[in-house]
């Protein structure tokens, strides 16, 4: 059975396909005006990381860590029972498949994040995303390679990185991602 977590961010994607994704206090506040259902929290760290996702969860919005990036959390397991523990956070982003995996045993959405470079970081998308709710791939301006990789994958994926403008939204959007996550404000009220 599907986690319900999951459902409700994939169908909040459904109408707000743009997620803010913040790296300070000042995106914060800016992302709490914008019609964006979902943030990215980029930033932070194990004693403000609690207080930051309450935030946004009193506006409204749900909540996403992405856990390689808050300052005192290490790439172990402990670090997500940490989340799920003293956060209300819904989800949870990373690179490593452990935290992944932890994070699905433990009910929250599990986003993992993969750097296309060249083929052989395509080929370990396909090899080790088994365990995710949703595949985020930077950047997110390839349309070519995300038609591919929607196709070849039983996930949703998220659009990240070097998104500049509409256009690039569009075009993400039309080659299979079902959202694009991105720091650029201007992409939040567009």
């Amino acid at each position: 059975m599907a986690n319900p977590n999951t459902l409700a961010f994939l169908d909040a994607l459904q109408d707000a396909p743009v997620i803010a994704a913040v790296k300070s206090d000042e995106d914060l506040s800016r992302a709490m005006t914008s019609d964006c259902a979902a943030i990215f929290f980029l930033y932070g760290t194990i004693l403000n990381i609690a207080a930051l996702v309450k935030t946004a969860k009193d506006g409204g919005k749900m909540a996403l860590v992405h856990v390689d990036l808050v300052e005192g959390l290490a790439g172990r397991d402990i670090a997500v029972d940490f989340l799920a523990e003293n956060t209300q956070a819904d989800g949870v982003i990373s690179t490593r498949p452990n935290l992944i995996r932890r994070a699905k045993e433990l009910k929250l959405i599990s986003v993992q994040r993969f750097f296309l470079l060249d083929s052989i970081a395509y080929e370990n998308v396909l090899r080790q995303s088994s365990n995710a709710d949703v595949i985020d791939i930077l950047p997110g301006t390839m349309p070519r390679v995300l038609a591919r990789l929607s196709s070849q994958l039983r996930q949703p994926l998220i659009a990240s990185g070097l998104l500049a403008d509409k256009q690039d939204v569009i075009s993400a959007l039309g080659a299979g991602a079902i959202a694009v996550s991105t720091t650029s404000e201007s992409l939040w009220f567009a």
